[in-house]
């Protein structure tokens, strides 16, 4: 399967990568319904390229490169794929802050974290809440803070619904939404 150009140093699986290819091919929608400049559109790009390029690397591997002994290994893609882009010469700092925390949020970000969040959960490849979701998907250019706020809530409400933990940022990101 084609899809975006991803990194030399990238560890995804064909079904990885055929997500991230709709997670980019959303948010490439989104910036031309949204007509934003060329520069935010490339920032939306290449977060989509870029925020699962370690998703199914080692997480030995991952926590050596991250540093961090106590992060759960289910997060540790995001701030691992934002160091080797920053090694590489990445210097667009919403762009490495929507990579770093895309799976946990976060109260910091501009419109590019927040696309990355809202398109990683409404691309069409998921399974669960499909209408709900395409709705979702299909008002983000004309209520991108309603969008937003909803998809905090949905994934708050589904971690809480599977008795996961909530990461402080996380929490943050909602009190700043709510």
């Amino acid at each position: 399967m084609t899809g975006p150009v991803l990194p030399d140093w990238a560890i995804v699986g064909e079904k990885r990568r055929a997500h991230i290819a709709r997670v980019t091919a959303l948010l490439d929608e989104w910036a031309a319904r949204s007509r934003l400049d060329a520069a935010e559109a490339q920032a939306w790009h290449d977060v989509g390229r870029w925020h699962d390029a370690l998703r199914d690397g080692p997480h030995d591997m991952l926590r050596q490169l991250v540093g961090d002994p106590d992060m759960p290994d289910g997060v540790l893609h995001g701030p691992a794929a934002a160091i080797r882009l920053a090694r590489d010469g990445e210097t667009r700092a919403s762009v490495l802050e929507a990579v770093r925390w895309h799976t946990v949020g976060s109260p910091h970000w501009d419109r590019t974290g927040r696309a990355l969040f809202m398109a990683d959960f409404l691309e069409s490849g998921r399974s669960f809440m499909g209408a709900e979701r395409a709705f979702l998907a299909a008002r983000f250019p004309h209520d991108f803070d309603g969008v937003f706020r909803q998809v905090v809530r949905m994934r708050l409400e589904w971690t809480l619904r599977e008795g996961r933990g909530i990461f402080p940022a996380t929490v943050d990101l909602w009190n700043s939404v709510r």
